[in-house]
This record gives structure tokens, C-alpha cells and sequence, in this order.
């Protein structure tokens, strides 16, 4: 059996590899304001009208699964191999959403595999938190090809089952993975520094941002920022 104590240590090793000194605050007020008066903005995003209402698709994950499988909606499944639905625990209270299936994700079938999956691994593991324990997905349900950025059309036409997926998971906090994802679902395109240390609204789940784990990888210097950025998530979900 695996003591408190080994999965402090474990934590502590998880964070050295990531070159972050002290991921777990003393408190949560020393990094989160706790006063009502400090609290981030909500910053609500312009809303968009959906080719296809999310209250349209089943409420069967099984049966809303094979429909992402079968969607024929815009260009993109003419070069995908496969969809990639989403993964992990479908009650969470955290859902990590990226912004589109890789090569890799693309081949599997699921999001944030590779050598960005093991760092968004690490970044759960800091919080405490296991893979199977939230859930993970995307924007987009299909690989643009050669990852490219995702096309407006694309986005709207795919988001009707992102929607559905946060309706039937209601998790307490979205954090969205980088800047693509939060330009996507926020509605904007305010640079991601701007977009960080507030707290957004999804559709009416609260948003975070932060840095996509693959360019943390190749800017490690700023993963500080980003434990900051899952800091100010983790004090939402503690507040529900």
C-alpha cells in the first residue's frame, strides 16, 4: 500500500522533472486570492449561434460516440483515420480540452498522447489528480491535416458535440489547453497572456487557460505560469 507520504514524494518528483521548486502551495490564499472582493473577473465570451443544437444529439455516450464516428460534416473525414471522441471519466469535475487530434491521436484514437500526454500526466499527477479521474478531449474530433489550425467552419460545425459531451459530464471547471483551444471556444482572439489569470464562461461552466502542454515542452520556463494557471482551476473546483 502506497502511503501519503510516498505520493508526496512521488509529487515532489513529478514537479523536479518539470523544473517547477514548489507546486503545492502553503495555502490556497497563498496563490489564489480567497477574499470575494480578490476573486477573478468572469469574463462571459460573445455567443454563437450552432448549425445543429447539441439538445438534438443522444444522451447515450455510446450512441453520441458513434455519432462523432459516422459525422460527415465538414472535409475533415475525408483525411482522417479515425475519430477521436474524448477519454476518461465521465462524471469529472475536470475536463482538459484541447484543440485538435495530432498525428498520434489520430492513429490511437485518443487525445494527448505522446511525449504532451506525459506532461499533462505530470500536471495532474501535481494536482493531485490521475488520468482516469478527468476527462480529456478536443475541439475538434478529427486530425486536420498536417495539423494545421482548425478552420471557423470546422469549429462550429464540431462543436455541437463538445457541448453535449459538457452537458452530460457537468464538470466544475474547464481548462482550456493553449491558444488555439481558447480562441476556439472563447470566441476571440485576445493573446493567450491576456486570457490567463481570469476566469471565463463556457457555455456556463468556468473556463481557464493556460499553455498547451507541447509548447511547454518547448518552453519549459514558463510551466511556473502554468501550475499558476491550474492553481486558479483547482480553486473554482474547490469553491463548488
Amino acid at each position: 500500500m502506497t502511503t501519503n507520504s510516498q505520493q508526496s514524494d512521488r509529487r515532489r518528483q513529478y514537479l523536479a522533472a518539470m523544473d517547477v521548486d514548489l507546486w503545492l502551495p502553503r495555502s490556497p490564499g497563498s496563490v489564489i486570492p480567497s477574499s470575494p472582493d480578490e476573486r477573478p473577473p468572469v469574463v462571459s465570451p460573445a455567443q454563437r449561434t450552432l448549425p445543429v443544437s447539441p439538445t438534438s444529439l443522444p444522451d447515450d455516450w455510446q450512441a453520441l460516440q458513434q455519432r462523432v464516428a459516422e459525422c460527415t460534416a465538414c472535409t475533415l473525414h475525408k483525411t482522417r483515420t479515425q475519430t477521436v471522441f474524448g477519454v476518461g471519466n465521465r462524471d469529472a469535475d475536470w475536463l482538459f480540452i484541447g484543440e485538435a487530434p495530432g498525428a498520434d491521436e489520430d492513429k490511437q484514437g485518443e487525445p494527448f498522447v505522446g511525449r504532451a500526454g506525459q506532461l499533462l500526466n505530470a500536471m495532474l499527477f501535481a494536482l493531485g489528480l490521475q488520468r482516469p479521474q478527468v476527462y480529456i478531449a478536443n475541439v475538434l474530433k478529427c486530425r486536420p491535416p498536417n495539423n494545421r489550425d482548425p478552420l471557423p467552419e470546422e469549429v462550429e460545425l464540431c462543436e455541437p458535440y463538445l457541448l453535449k459531451q459538457i452537458k452530460l459530464i457537468n464538470p466544475a471547471i474547464i481548462v482550456a489547453l493553449g491558444r488555439h483551444a481558447a480562441h476556439s471556444l472563447l470566441k476571440t482572439d485576445e493573446p493567450l497572456g491576456r486570457l490567463r489569470g481570469s476566469a471565463h464562461d463556457y457555455h456556463g461552466t468556468p473556463l481557464v487557460v493556460t499553455y498547451h502542454p507541447a509548447y511547454l515542452l518547448r518552453s519549459p520556463a514558463e510551466k511556473r505560469k502554468a501550475w499558476e494557471d491550474l492553481c486558479l482551476a483547482r480553486s473554482m473546483v474547490d469553491k463548488r
